[in-house]
């Protein structure tokens, strides 16, 4: 209403999520949130796949901003919390629907366990339907650390994250990634080597065993808060722009 420039960012689809939930159609949210982003100097939105997504919709202020990883955290050399049979497929994050996180654990697994670490609305039922999978809950800090070096492989079932910063936690930790081929998987991992895309996620998860946890390690390394800090403060619009001072001098003259 004052004409002063801002920027705005895109972490969540909330259409998606919304359709998970209603018969809302994807048309109608995407529309809500376009109204929400429009006056918006730049929409700063983690991967490019996210970028082109919105862009198709009909966004025209779409801008860059990555993510970092805290690696002293986050280390593939932290004593486990868990001592699980191994191989252990670990999920982090949050125990709602729109993760899709049974298409993992109904996934079938010839050996080994797998650990759950998170908390959610579908916690409970999903504890009561696999009662051989590990549900550890919320974690936080170095004892979720301790989880992720728990594991062997990453498992990210989730089709509608913008990026997915336990891609990057898990990488850290030395972990490699199986997840399907979209758009968060396919930023973040992309040809990095550090993890495999598939339709077929057990197929993915047991390819994924292969890769060297040193390799992950290091392309982690690369996700740094410094780069991420830089890019965000790259797109502000400070307050007293030549529009502030053009605003001001109207608003003066009324």
């Amino acid at each position: 209403m004052r004409a002063l420039p801002f920027t705005t960012s895109y972490h969540t689809r909330f259409p998606e999520y919304l359709r998970a939930r209603f018969p809302l159609p994807l048309v109608v949210g995407y529309a809500a949130v376009r109204w929400f982003h429009r006056p918006s100097r730049g929409v700063l939105v983690a991967t490019r796949s996210i970028c082109h997504d919105l862009e198709a919709r009909g966004f025209t202020n779409v801008v860059d901003w990555s993510r970092g990883v805290d690696t002293e955290l986050f280390r593939p050399d932290r004593e486990p919390a868990l001592r699980l049979p191994r191989p252990v497929h670990v999920y982090v994050g949050r125990i709602a629907v729109e993760k899709n996180l049974e298409a993992f654990l109904s996934m079938p697994v010839s050996v080994g366990s797998k650990l759950v670490v998170g908390d959610g609305p579908q916690l409970p039922a999903l504890r009561t339907k696999y009662p051989d999978v590990h549900f550890a809950g919320a974690r936080f800090g170095e004892d979720l650390a301790r989880h992720y070096a728990s594991g062997d492989v990453f498992m990210f079932p989730s089709r509608t994250d913008t990026f997915g910063l336990v891609l990057l936690e898990a990488l850290a930790a030395g972990l490699p990634v199986a997840a399907y081929p979209v758009p968060g998987p396919l930023d973040v991992i992309g040809d990095s080597g550090c993890g495999v895309l598939d339709p077929d996620l057990a197929r993915a998860a047991e390819r994924a065993l292969a890769i060297p946890r040193t390799r992950c390690r290091a392309y982690a390394l690369t996700f740094s808060w410094r780069r991420c800090a830089e890019q965000f403060l790259s797109h502000l619009h400070p307050v007293g722009s030549s529009l502030d001072r053009a605003h001001a001098q109207r608003a003066a003259a009324e």
